[in-house]
């Protein structure tokens, strides 16, 4: 098994559940700060990965992979973070109460 068919059941997760989230409250403010968090920890794995697999604590066989890398970090790595930043806000969303329109 390759790891982008790993990656793909977690991204496909993450869609679905941000999808069922649209018409929710605030979902352009929540995509926003998903958006900027993504940024954010995706700078730190390419960083941190490129570091790790520079030093030698871990390594990927190569027939696993895509063959796309940023510098030594394989692409697949970065679904990660991405999937982390969206699918957990959706999440929250989802499992918050709706707020009431009674407004007594």
């Amino acid at each position: 098994m390759t790891y982008p068919l790993i990656v793909l059941p977690f991204v496909v997760v993450t869609l679905i559940v941000t999808l069922v989230t649209l018409r929710r409250p605030r979902f352009r403010q929540r995509m926003a700060s998903s958006a900027l968090t993504a940024l954010v920890l995706v700078g730190l794995t390419l960083v941190f990965d490129n570091l790790m697999i520079a030093v030698d604590l871990f390594s990927y066989p190569q027939e696993h992979l895509s063959g796309l890398k940023l510098g030594l970090a394989p692409i697949e790595d970065f679904a990660y973070p991405l999937c982390a930043a969206f699918l957990v806000p959706a999440l929250f969303t989802l499992f918050a109460p709706l707020p009431s329109k009674d407004t007594a």
